[in-house]
């Protein structure tokens, strides 16, 4: 049973990662809620998750269901540059959508806890953008500035 959940999932992910944006669009909430049940499957496909966040010719939703992904479990070292450079990319860029921004926070936060070094451009970044964000925005911010600053 395993190894058909495998197969089906590695066709999922193909999708995802595929040329057609509202195929791939419609693939990426799947895939999100697959790796929340059982994120052994994610394992092999991790790579191409991450390669997502910068590609420009997706839906923001395969962007936004990556971070969904990567927020929620330990991201392997060797991805740890490529995803905290990209987290920040996203919060710095105003036109970025706030679901994107607030999963980007999560996710450098997570960071934070072995790259000490980036709590104060996190806390930095967040102050500086609170004010003119979204509720969304402001609600993780102000969680996330709260845990930064009491440790």
């Amino acid at each position: 049973m395993l190894a058909k959940t495998r197969t089906i999932f590695k066709e999922l992910v193909e999708i995802y990662t595929g040329k057609d944006k509202r195929l791939s669009q419609m693939a990426s909430w799947s895939l999100s809620y697959a790796v929340s049940k059982n994120s052994t499957l994610l394992q092999p496909h991790l790579k191409e998750i991450i390669n997502q966040l910068n590609r420009k010719d997706v839906h923001d939703a395969v962007i936004r269901n990556a971070l969904r992904i990567l927020q929620d479990i330990e991201i392997p070292i060797k991805f740890h540059g490529t995803v905290m450079h990209t987290c920040f990319n996203f919060i710095e860029t105003p036109s970025t959508p706030v679901a994107i921004k607030a999963f980007s926070l999560t996710i450098l936060y997570n960071l934070s806890k072995i790259y000490t070094e980036i709590k104060p451009e996190l806390i930095c970044l967040i102050e500086t953008n609170i004010q003119h964000e979204t509720a969304a925005f402001k609600s993780r911010g102000n969680k996330i500035l709260k845990l930064l600053k009491n440790k």
